[in-house]
């Protein structure tokens, strides 16, 4: 074993930048390791998982570039496979005119005098592989090494086991040493690991860690000193480093983010840089002088050519973009086709009975077309699910704080549980039944948790399940005959079934200015500011489903991860309190005295409403709310015939079947398909309901309600188009990304998935990467990909001026447009016109 850190020939071209200035060229180091680490877009835990783009911290590229780095750094896939793409040719899915369309969007192929018989013949042939290798790769070049796991393999195994021990708070009983931080653990835990050696052939490897720096920073600089590669590809080479860990290195990316939200730093993301760059390192110490030579001049010679391979990767790589936009051409047209068909007559004012404010989820849009056809006086709405309040949510007697609100923002506000009755009379006692209630919860989850430590010792498992008994039977029972059951209250856990009903969230520590000044901006942020019907319904959404460890992937985004049931009830006793009324009223905005808010879930899996708190409604409120309960089960039939086909049922079956059916489904713990989530999502309305009533837009479609004739300043498209287009394009990008490369941005197949420390992730299998994105169950349904990975066109009915001046004062809206990574569109008198490059030109709906 060579231990000489000089050992690289002098033959090589070892230049860096500053190299008599040590200072100078630690700088260059750390500008190249704060950009690599800078390129890893977040991603959330599994209990408040929402939609991320993997690409978001590359979105100041245009997309092609993007994707030809992916392929070059990654080996990934960016754009949909030429097979699928084939696949749509030949179904007629895309046209010879959706194809001839595209290629004349784009100035690239105009430039390049792009044909579509060229477009059609590279169907036949894959995308451009070009992977650049990193320095474990050519050390492994053992004659063995087809008889074990590549190295690569190894290594991501060895570090994707060490970060599940170090950051998992949850599954372990027995907790790691965290106070060195992430690289130390690495270093002590690979002296005392054997396994690893043996796996990659180096029995004497845990000897070879004593050559490394004992601080992350000293390992960096020394393994970027010795690699000598040219500066100019420090940060690619960094990043493709990265991503032979993306999972990790994303989570650590999500650790920095929550620590940038509370004005803080993370520095696992880095101290994970510096463990892969280490191996690396590490390998080399096992190598002997000559290897290390060949080693070494087969990665210079790779990455001198680093700049004219990604080069020519994103040439290539111009005919994928083409075929990328014929996909969503097809699909825009056959949208501005049914938009221009709308029926813009809706009810008068006078004719409403009642208001639906839902969230704008996909899911959504199926319920509110059948609620408005089955009644004339429901008029629906569209809103960011979160209702506006930017909480974070604790139940009751629990340190469980999470939050309420999309991941781009951080909580202002405290909400917890408390018990309120519904009888003024019976209030004077409910400070001591919220005592009572919080001692006997903090005692069950006591007594849960020490009920379960005691399955946890080694050998305990067998006569856990024994002493268990029937009651363990019992739960793989509902499993394997699953039930009707209602959606599980999991935040009411441990609280005595008589004090549920009155155990409610409560918003903390506002003033009644606050209050007040918190309900105008959302009340008009919803466009009710202005006529509210006698009854109003704040819709939220959850999912419902068993066994699922992505369950949070199916609730709402906007919420983080959590049902709305939180923000809706929150909002609701905030509307219906008779002090903010009265502040309201002081500003000229009068809720009218009849009128009374409901909070409301939609339960996505069996299409269901359920209202909240309707005890605390005076009897006009409870009475309308019974009328309603037909016409819901009407419009919700309606919906689960509609949805029926997608998941192999029966649409023509029995309301009653039908409904048992999706209800068994979601109590179901064998199935891997609860529902399809937003499979499918494709579009982004910002407009008045007008735009949209009576289309079908097959559950593809967000809705958000804007009328700019009442937005004089832009305050709220701007506030549209920097927070739930944002959040939207993140749920677009990670279907898409999921899809086109299931394999490195998607979590693979559910049946193979091991939870990771409680909640970080999954592994599939036992190991291996953590895996990010979506399920393979979530996007095919076995036959056929049911998700079609196109970009999402938003659809904003607002003045052109007014669209602009949002763009120009936003970079982050101005790189997603400019670069390609969403479709923005406007109506106009005579159609629809599209943004391209900071012009507007028509929509040629008719293809030529």
């Amino acid at each position: 074993m060579n231990t000489s850190t000089n050992d690289t020939p002098p033959a090589l071209d070892l230049t860096v930048s500053a190299a008599d200035d040590p200072q100078a060229r630690y700088a260059e180091i750390e500008r190249a390791c704060h950009a690599a680490c800078a390129a890893i877009a977040p991603a959330w835990p599994l209990d408040r998982a929402i939609a991320v783009n993997p690409h978001w911290s590359r979105i100041g590229m245009p997309v092609r570039r993007v994707a030809a780095r992916m392929a070059v750094l990654g080996g990934i896939q960016v754009f949909p496979p030429r097979d699928r793409q084939r696949q749509a040719w030949r179904e007629g899915r895309i046209t010879a005119a959706d194809l001839a369309v595209a290629l004349h969007q784009l100035p690239a192929a105009q430039s390049a005098a792009l044909t579509p018989e060229q477009c059609v013949a590279a169907l036949e042939s894959g995308a451009p592989q070009a992977q650049l290798p990193l320095l474990i790769d050519v050390l492994d070049n053992d004659p063995e090494r087809h008889a074990r796991l590549s190295w690569r393999q190894a290594i991501t195994h060895q570090v994707s086991q060490t970060c599940a021990a170090f950051f998992d708070a949850q599954q372990a009983s027995w907790q790691p040493e965290r106070e060195q931080g992430l690289y130390a653990f690495w270093r002590d835990t690979l002296q005392h690991d054997h396994g690893i050696g043996i796996l990659m052939g180096l029995p004497r490897i845990g000897q070879a860690t004593g050559a490394l720096p004992a601080k992350a920073q000293d390992a960096e600089r020394w393994v970027m000193e010795r690699l000598g590669l040219p500066q100019a590809v420090w940060a690619d080479y960094l990043e493709s480093v990265l991503l032979t860990v993306n999972g990790w290195a994303s989570w650590c990316a999500y650790l920095g983010w929550e620590a940038g939200l509370a004005g803080g730093r993370d520095a696992h993301l880095r101290e994970l840089l510096a463990i892969r760059l280490a191996w690396g390192a590490l390998l080399l110490e096992c190598k002997d002088d000559a290897a290390a030579r060949h080693a070494f001049a087969a990665l210079h010679a790779a990455w001198r050519s680093a700049p004219r391979i990604l080069e020519e990767t994103e040439q290539a790589l111009l005919i994928d973009e083409a075929w990328q936009l014929a996909l969503e051409i097809g699909y825009q047209r056959e949208l501005a086709q049914r938009l221009a068909a709308a029926n813009p007559r809706g009810p008068a004012p006078t004719d409403i009975e009642v208001q639906a404010a839902f969230c704008i989820d996909v899911r959504s849009e199926p319920l509110r077309r059948s609620l408005e056809a089955v009644s004339p006086g429901i008029q629906t709405l569209g809103c960011a699910g979160f209702f506006g309040l930017p909480i974070a949510y604790t139940p009751l007697a629990t340190p469980a704080r999470r939050p309420q609100l999309p991941g781009l923002l951080a909580p202002a506000i405290e909400v917890t549980d408390g018990i309120v009755s519904a009888d003024p009379a019976q209030r004077a006692a409910d400070e001591e039944r919220q005592r009572v209630v919080s001692h006997v919860r903090r005692s069950r989850f006591a007594m849960a948790d020490q009920w379960q430590a005691a399955s946890r010792w080694p050998g305990a498992a067998f006569s856990f399940v024994e002493a268990a008994g029937l009651g363990y039977l019992g739960k793989l029972g509902n499993w394997l005959q699953p039930g009707r059951q209602a959606r599980p209250r999991d935040d009411l856990a441990g609280i005595p079934s008589r004090y549920r009903p009155i155990c409610r969230p409560q918003l903390q520590g506002m003033d009644l200015a606050s209050k007040v000044a918190l309900a105008s901006r959302v009340l008009h942020a919803m466009g009710l500011d202005r006529y509210l019907a006698p009854l109003v319904l704040l819709v939220g959404h959850g999912s419902q489903s068993a066994n699922n460890a992505h369950a949070a992937a199916l609730d709402c985004g906007a919420c983080c991860g959590q049902t709305g049931e939180v923000n809706a009830r929150s909002l609701a006793q905030l509307l219906n309190d008779p002090a903010v009324r009265d502040g309201l009223r002081a500003q000229h905005l009068a809720i009218p005295e009849a009128t009374r808010f409901v909070a409301v879930l939609h339960n996505t899996t069996t299409d269901e409403l359920e209202g909240f708190d309707l005890d605390l409604l005076p009897q006009a409120a409870r009475d309308r709310w019974a009328r309603l309960q037909p016409i819901f089960a009407q419009a919700c039939d309606q919906v689960r015939r509609e949805r029926a086909t997608r998941l192999k049922l029966d649409p023509r079956a029995a309301h009653h079947t039908l409904l048992a059916r999706l209800q068994r489904r979601a109590n179901d713990g064998a199935q891997t398909r609860p529902e399809w989530g937003l499979a499918r999502n494709a579009a982004f309305l910002i407009a008045p309901r007008d735009r949209s009533r009576g289309v079908m837009l097959d559950g593809r479609s967000f809705l958000h309600d804007y009328d700019a004739s009442r937005d004089a300043d832009g305050s709220v498209l701007e506030l549209l188009m920097t927070a739930p287009m944002l959040v939207t394009h993140w749920i677009n990008w990670q279907y898409h990304a999921s899809t086109c490369d299931p394999l490195r941005l998607g979590s693979g197949n559910k049946l193979l998935h091991n939870v990771v420390g409680g909640s970080l992730g999954v592994f599939e299998g036992n190991g291996g990467d953590l895996r990010i994105g979506l399920s393979q169950q979530s996007l095919h349904d076995g036959e056929r990909w049911m998700h079609e990975p196109v970009r999402l066109t938003v659809v904003v009915d607002a003045p052109q001026a007014s669209i602009d001046t949002v763009i120009g004062k936003h970079e982050v809206v101005r790189h997603l447009l400019d670069n390609g990574w969403l479709h923005l569109w406007r109506f106009e008198q005579a159609g629809f016109e599209r943004y391209d490059q900071g012009r507007w030109s028509p929509v040629d709906l008719a293809g030529k």
